[in-house]
């Protein structure tokens, strides 16, 4: 090395605008940095840590996981905190098969492959099209990156990933474009989280999921930041009563460790063949032992209930807020997950809500994003809302 590092962050790679402060605990929903002021976390880890801080269950699921010693041995060998996880994803879904890896971006990654393979084992070759929709997010990997309705994120990196294509979120559109002869999947997030916390309308999903089951086309549900039980349901495909053909999920998982799935009908694993796809790390026995915590935890009816009791509380304060505020022009989103379009850049008040103790962040230029965690209690919801006017002024 040339010239010694003077601080830790010359260190580490920019690619995020971090905030100042350095953050070293958390309890509950609180965070705190170094010089001891508390943050009243509304974004989880953006949508990771459902469990919020120091979380009894989760600290002793990840004592009970080491004590074994096993932390990885390879997907070369049967270990059983995986197995009983991909059997609780399956009772709960539409799914009969699982695949896990590392994060979300593989798991969309993995499914486009998957989609890809299934077409190939009944069709010709030409059908091998992926299809997303206005205002997606599915990654920042070169498939996932085509598939991601992001402009400043796709534009340094082409030429993209071929046979990916965004269209509108208008079923006459896509009815023009869902040549069954050429497109494998389509690919939609029922709340598109980066995309504004835009909530797709459960007829569209309804019309769409027909629509691909008429032209032998695969629906798959991108989970990664709106499943696991932030909308009310553990699934939030389940709100439309829709059945995809592969579902992607991450963010939460195993309870800020890192794990993604991709849960799948039979028809599509059955198109796998050994070596098709792999991981070295996905659904290892360490993190899956603390993904069986999180999954009971999750899918408890309990915390179902409490999201979505305290969510609809949380939407009515929050259209009350905009009702006050002429700085609101729209507020969107179901169970823990809002978005509030603004008058102003939405960088400006994330800052103002940082200085009140309040951690929030955006999704668009103009759009403040919620994602407190699934524990948070309607006295906690409360403070935030109060700290977020204030913020917008």
């Amino acid at each position: 090395m040339s010239t010694a590092l003077t601080a830790a962050t010359d260190a580490l790679l920019a690619t995020y605008r971090r905030a100042p402060m350095e953050l070293v605990r958390g309890v509950g929903v609180e965070l705190f940095d170094a010089e001891g002021k508390a943050y009243l976390d509304f974004v989880a880890g953006i949508a990771v840590n459902a469990l919020g801080y120091g979380d009894a269950g989760l600290r002793r699921a990840m004592h009970e996981a080491i004590e074994g010693d096993l932390v990885h041995v390879s997907n070369l060998y049967r270990t059983s905190p995986g197995e009983r996880l991909a059997e609780r994803l399956v009772e709960s879904s539409f799914a009969d098969r699982v695949f896990f890896c590392n994060s979300g971006a593989e798991a969309n990654e993995g499914a486009f492959k998957m989609a890809r393979r299934w077409a190939r084992s009944h069709y010709e070759p030409s059908k091998h099209e992926i299809i997303a929709l206005r205002g997606a997010f599915h990654g920042r990997l070169f498939g996932t990156l085509a598939a991601t309705d992001r402009w400043q994120y796709r534009m340094p990196f082409r030429p993209l990933a071929g046979g990916i294509s965004i269209t509108e979120r208008d079923l006459g559109e896509l009815d023009g474009k869902l040549n069954p002869e050429t497109v494998a999947a389509v690919i939609v997030e029922p709340v598109q989280g980066e995309g504004g916390v835009r909530v797709i309308d459960p007829e569209f999903l309804r019309s769409l999921r027909a629509l691909t089951a008429e032209r032998n086309v695969l629906l798959i549900v991108d989970e990664i930041q709106c499943g696991y039980g932030r909308t009310g349901t553990f699934w939030a495909y389940e709100q439309s009563g829709i059945t995809p053909d592969i579902l992607t999920t991450a963010k939460p998982m195993a309870g800020g460790l890192p794990m993604g799935a991709i849960l799948m009908t039979r028809a599509v694993a059955d198109a796998m063949q050994p070596g098709d796809h792999g991981t070295t790390f996905g659904g290892g026995p360490f993190v899956a032992s603390v993904g069986l915590h999180v999954f009971d935890r999750l899918n408890d009816p309990k915390m179902l209930a409490h999201v979505t009791e305290n969510g609809a509380w949380l939407g009515a304060s929050l259209h009350a807020l905009a009702a006050r505020s002429m700085k609101v022009r729209a507020v969107r989103g179901l169970g823990y997950m809002w978005g509030l379009d603004i008058t102003e850049a939405a960088k400006d008040v994330v800052a103002r809500a940082l200085d009140l103790g309040l951690l929030i962040c955006s999704a668009g230029e103009h759009t403040l994003r919620l994602l407190p965690p699934l524990v948070a209690t309607r006295a906690d919801l409360a403070r935030g809302v109060q700290l977020l006017e204030q913020a917008i002024g």
